[in-house]
């Protein structure tokens, strides 16, 4: 009983946490909206493969802020639901988590194909190829929720209101559920990583020898080095079901919601917030774009005279 109320006082007396974390999505909400606008308005960009996995990525981050933004409101308050609308948002988080890294590994792969083939880059990496890739990056990453949703309906499907705030485990019950999404998750890090891994590889040796500009060379190792900084962190994400699940937790229940809150913060809201910042403010036709719809045009003199 005493656990209970220290852990409730610990929810509810704690506005700055919710704040820190609140803010830092509403904000990259604005700044991802901003960006995707960006991107409609010029459909030249549309065209290119790599504006597309860009705006798709913008897409799915943007989705999973939202959904964690909710869902985290729905445990401060205390809201309960039914199980069936639980489990169809926390596995649409799920889904949402999961695809980032999908995306960042496919733009990985483009940008693999663009430097080290250059000549076949047009023919490779197309924007019909960009949408097929799109589509088959929602499948994989459906595949687990899919199948736990199958299992739920074949072996419980039972409608009942939860008696805490919505969290998967609270609704998907049987060992069957953890074992699945474990191995799934093992999987899908592995192969992500070695992707991750051989591209980088080969694409510094080929910057390297290829290069005679130092300056070039520098800059395009910074942009794939940040690249990779990204990735990790979005597979870092996906663990995060993995690591934060109750079990884990042979402590003080209010002394677990505090790593829980940190996990929470540093694993899912901060890598979606650097998305925009390294892809986005880095391309300097976005860059001015961004900056024209951010400003309300208020920029938009800044270069009103070109030369040429």
């Amino acid at each position: 009983m005493n656990n209970t109320t220290g852990v409730t006082q610990v929810m509810f007396q704690r506005p700055v946490k919710v704040l820190l974390s609140m803010l830092p999505c509403l904000l990259f909400l604005y700044i991802n909206g901003i960006m995707l606008f960006a991107l409609l308005r010029k459909p030249l960009l549309l065209e290119s493969s790599r504006y597309i996995l860009f705006g798709h990525l913008l897409l799915t981050d943007s989705l999973q802020l939202l959904v964690s933004m909710l869902l985290y409101i729905f445990a401060v308050t205390m809201v309960r639901m039914i199980s069936h609308v639980c489990i169809v948002v926390t596995l649409f988080a799920t889904v949402t988590v999961k695809m980032s890294p999908l995306n960042l590994a496919v733009m990985s792969l483009e940008r693999y194909v663009a430097i080290c083939f250059p000549l076949r880059h047009a023919d490779i990496a197309t924007a019909r190829k960009a949408g097929v890739a799109v589509a088959v990056m929602w499948m994989l990453a459906s595949l687990d929720s899919f199948t736990q949703l199958f299992l739920f309906v074949s072996l419980e499907n039972t409608s009942f209101t939860l008696p805490t705030f919505c969290h998967i485990t609270s609704v998907l019950r049987l060992q069957i559920y953890s074992t699945l999404n474990k191995a799934y998750t093992t999987v899908y890090f592995v192969i992500v990583s070695m992707i991750i891994i051989y591209t980088y590889i080969a694409i510094m040796i080929t910057v390297k020898s290829a290069s005679s500009d130092v300056r070039n060379t520098t800059k395009a190792h910074k942009t794939v080095l940040l690249h990779l900084l990204q990735l990790c962190l979005c597979l870092t994400s996906t663990l995060f079901n993995m690591i934060n699940s109750s079990s884990t937790w042979n402590i003080n229940p209010a002394l677990a919601i505090h790593i829980q809150y940190t996990l929470f913060v540093g694993l899912i809201i901060f890598p979606k917030c650097l998305s925009p910042l390294i892809y986005g403010l880095r391309d300097q036709t976005l860059k001015h774009a961004f900056k024209y719809y951010f400003t309300f045009g208020f920029t938009a003199t800044v270069k009103q005279f070109p030369k040429s």
